[in-house]
C-alpha cells in the first residue's frame, strides 16, 4: 500500500545580472524569484518574486515591491523536471 509519494524537482535557473537581461525578463513576463548568496555560497530565499515592472541601476521593483540589486540575487526559472532518474 503506497502512503505518500516523493516528489523531486530539479531546477535549472540563470541568474539575472545586467539591465538587459532583466528587461528580457520583463519583456517576456517571466517570474523572477529573489535569493540572498552569502560569502559561504548559503542561498537564502527572501521572496517569491513576480514580473519585473521597473528597472533601476541599484533596485528592481517586482510584483511591487524594490529590491536592491547590490544586495540580492535575482533569478528565472529555465528549466523544471520531476523525479529526474
Amino acid at each position: 500500500m503506497k502512503i505518500f509519494e516523493v516528489i523531486v524537482v530539479k531546477r535549472t535557473y540563470k541568474v539575472l545580472k545586467t539591465d538587459m537581461e532583466l528587461f528580457g525578463a520583463a519583456l517576456v513576463q517571466a517570474h523572477v524569484y529573489v535569493v540572498s548568496v552569502d560569502e559561504e555560497l548559503r542561498v537564502t530565499f527572501e521572496d517569491y518574486g513576480g514580473i519585473v515592472e521597473e528597472i533601476k541601476p541599484e533596485s528592481v521593483k517586482i510584483a511591487g515591491e524594490i529590491f536592491m540589486r547590490d544586495q540580492l540575487e535575482f533569478r528565472v526559472d529555465l528549466v523544471a523536471e520531476e523525479n529526474p532518474e
